[in-house]
């Protein structure tokens, strides 16, 4: 193979997410194929989408870094490019090719030029709006040793200051700082009171991977980090049934309860029954040790599919109607199971639900979709016994549970919050506009 240097070699890039690596799913070229910039180089998953990776520059595939099946940490080689025969280009090729667009859609408050652009050669030192890039551990290690992280020049993966960055500038007592970007020691197993069961033929051993193996991580930090409690009532959804049918028949389109409820929300989070609620509308930030109380509602609804359990977001849902809600479940609920979702449309949400009810169950423990401060599960209808002005009658329930996050939400005002989203669904004409 011809010598390449590294103006020669495109090395994976931060998708647009800030994770660490990204699963090769399949090659979408081959050693010797000559490929235009923006061509697709690869398809790649990372933890909540498929992605296509373009090429940043004309030229002929020298090689191919990577199997799919395997995970490519960001920053490592994918693909080498021949060095072009200055005989044969037809005009000076430049040190370094331009960056390439990755085909993600991230929010504008997200954009960073350090993460989202391949690179081909040395990453360019970029930072967004001023403020160096820097994983919160990273920023924590700073503000322990006493570095001013906003005057150091980071020398990761696009400008990112590293924790040797912030080391190399704090001198050598440094040294005696630990920080959590290091692998944390595995906690120690409990004495088993039985033998674990040995592997035998026909038994599968499926790696954590991809969407699986952050779900894992991200419910593992939310347990360990948020102090869970649950709070949990049933609604009596009779008249609401009756409302939902007359939609359905009126609009010709599928409607469950779960655009109401999340309606329903909404009308409690945004202040409209008090602005006390407003703070399940929560999340908390560990850089700064700060809650923040948002004033939008970006709902995230939690949807299962073969890849694992996705979090679409509704942003803005708070100026929706039920039916506009409806349409856009549906929609972002598709794209999550067709792995189409780009990650802005998966992040940024501020309140979460979780329909588990679709399938069965009637209550739950959610766990908190972090940083998050709330989140509210809802279970299966069922028809059962109620109590109206003194008379007993069957109607239709609709059980719920509410998991927040105690050191954010004290428990009399997660109950009552939850019981004026109670309220709500049992009073439907209330989540109509008027008129």
């Amino acid at each position: 193979m011809p010598n390449t240097n590294t103006h020669d070699v495109f090395y994976l890039p931060d998708l647009g997410e800030g994770l660490e690596e990204a699963e090769l799913i399949e090659w979408s070229i081959e050693v010797g194929q000559r490929v235009q910039e923006n061509d697709v180089l690869a398809k790649m998953e990372t933890a909540k989408a498929l992605v296509e990776v373009p090429s940043p520059r004309d030229g002929v595939i020298a090689a191919l870094h990577g199997k799919p099946g395997q995970a490519i940490k960001v920053g490592a080689p994918l693909v080498s490019y021949k060095a072009e025969d200055p005989a044969v280009a037809t005009e000076p090729e430049p040190q370094s090719a331009a960056p390439a667009k990755v085909p993600v859609d991230p929010a504008p408050e997200q954009r960073d030029a350090g993460t989202v652009v391949g690179t081909l050669g040395e990453a360019p030192a970029t930072a967004t709006n001023g403020k160096p890039l820097a994983a919160p551990a990273v920023r924590k290690l700073a503000r322990d040793l006493g570095v001013e992280i906003d005057h150091l020049t980071g020398t990761g993966i696009g400008g990112r200051i590293t924790e040797q960055d912030v080391r190399a500038a704090a001198g050598p007592s440094a040294a005696t700082v630990t920080t959590s970007t290091a692998p944390e020691a595995a906690p120690r197993r409990p004495l088993a009171t039985t033998t674990p069961a040995k592997s035998h033929e026909g038994d599968q051993r499926i790696p954590f991977r991809g969407v699986r193996r952050t779900i894992a991580e991200h419910l593992r930090y939310s347990v360990t980090h948020a102090v869970h409690f649950t709070v949990m009532d049933e609604a009596d959804v009779t008249d609401l049934d009756v409302l939902r049918r007359k939609l359905v028949a009126a609009s010709n389109e599928k409607i469950s309860f779960l655009p109401f409820v999340a309606s329903a929300v909404c009308r409690v989070l945004t202040g409209q029954r008090g602005a006390l609620f407003a703070r399940l509308n929560s999340t908390v930030d560990d850089d700064t040790q700060e809650i923040v109380q948002h004033a939008a509602i970006h709902l995230g609804i939690a949807t299962d599919t073969d890849s694992g359990l996705m979090v679409p977001v509704i942003r803005d849902a708070h100026r929706m109607g039920v039916l506009e809600i409806n349409r856009r479940i549906a929609e972002l609920a598709q794209s999550a199971r067709d792995r189409t979702l780009t990650p802005a449309k998966l992040s940024g949400s501020t309140f979460t639900i979780s329909n588990f009810g679709s399938f069965a169950g009637r209550f739950g423990t959610p766990i908190i979709n972090y940083p998050e401060a709330a989140i509210l599960a809802v279970g299966r209808a069922r028809e059962g016994v109620v109590a109206r002005n003194g008379m007993i009658g069957v109607g239709k329930l609709l059980p719920l549970s509410l998991s927040a996050d105690h050191r954010v939400i004290d428990g009399a005002t997660a109950a009552t919050a939850l019981a004026k989203i109670i309220d709500l669904l049992q009073s439907p004409e209330d989540l109509l506009p008027a008129g």
